[in-house]
């Protein structure tokens, strides 16, 4: 790999890295003034900080699109259309097992995420749809149950009624996680996870600098060098070849001297 080529992808690695900090600088922030959340085009991002969704043996959940989530992941989740025509739809589309973020009231309003246990379609006293549902939802992870320090929150079953506008109530669908962009935020949200993200990409940044103007001086010093040695090299070929006339003269002269006697 040639020098200029060595040197593109350096830049392109550099601006790659800068642009990864200043997005999870963004996400951090984003994230510590929204519940938590972080929205982008019908969309949020969330840090799970309970463990009712990890792994357990209690739990089959082979068949389903979101498998275990454990603590600390960030899901995706795709929100609830606000309006509400699109909200019947959206909800018509849920499946028992699919995973949903909400806001419930214990002795305060918290958000959990829960897999869907039980979906029933509403009924007016006719028995006709309404258009809305009922769901219940439990955390996977059963062993917390046996823990006495577990929340309410974390091993009881919720249930919201869609068309009830209280203060429980759906946020979205969860999509999809991240186990290391989850811990990285949840890092970054820390005293000095705002600091160390500025620090650190900025230490290495200059490193990377030094690194480039030491390179640049050391080639300066090597073109300055190598132009001695051409003038040094040009300046003794100069004076072979003025030499090289001074014996040709002599020569010559001696010739002469030699044809007149």
């Amino acid at each position: 790999m040639n020098k200029k080529a060595l040197k593109l992808v350096q830049n392109i690695l550099t601006y790659v890295f800068v642009g990864l900090c200043i997005v999870l600088v963004v996400f951090t922030v984003l994230s510590k003034k929204n519940d938590g959340a972080i929205s982008i085009f019908g969309h949020e991002a969330r840090i799970v900080i309970s463990e009712s969704m990890e792994k357990c043996d209690q739990t089959d959940v082979s068949s389903y699109d979101i498998k275990d989530i454990p603590l600390k992941s960030m899901v995706f989740i795709e929100l609830v259309p606000k309006d509400e025509e699109e909200a019947k739809e959206w909800y018509a589309d849920l499946e028992v097992g699919d995973v949903l973020t909400f806001r419930y009231k214990y002795d305060r309003q918290v958000t959990i995420t829960h897999r869907i246990i039980e979906i029933t379609q509403n009924l007016d006293s006719k028995g006709n749809p309404t258009g809305g549902y009922t769901i219940a939802l439990k955390g996977d992870n059963r062993a917390l149950e046996s823990d006495p320090k577990a929340s309410a929150a974390d091993v009881g079953t919720q249930v919201i009624n869609t068309e009830v506008d209280g203060v429980n109530y759906i946020i979205g669908k969860v999509t999809g996680q991240s186990v290391v962009l989850g811990y990285t935020i949840y890092a970054l949200k820390q005293p000095l996870g705002i600091a160390l993200i500025i620090i650190v990409p900025s230490a290495i940044i200059m490193i990377i600098e030094i690194i480039k103007i030491v390179g640049i001086l050391n080639e300066d010093k090597k073109k300055k060098e190598q132009e001695e040695k051409d003038k040094q090299a040009n300046e003794i070929e100069e004076l072979k070849k003025q030499l090289e006339e001074l014996k040709k003269q002599n020569a010559e002269n001696s010739s002469n001297t030699s044809t007149e006697e």
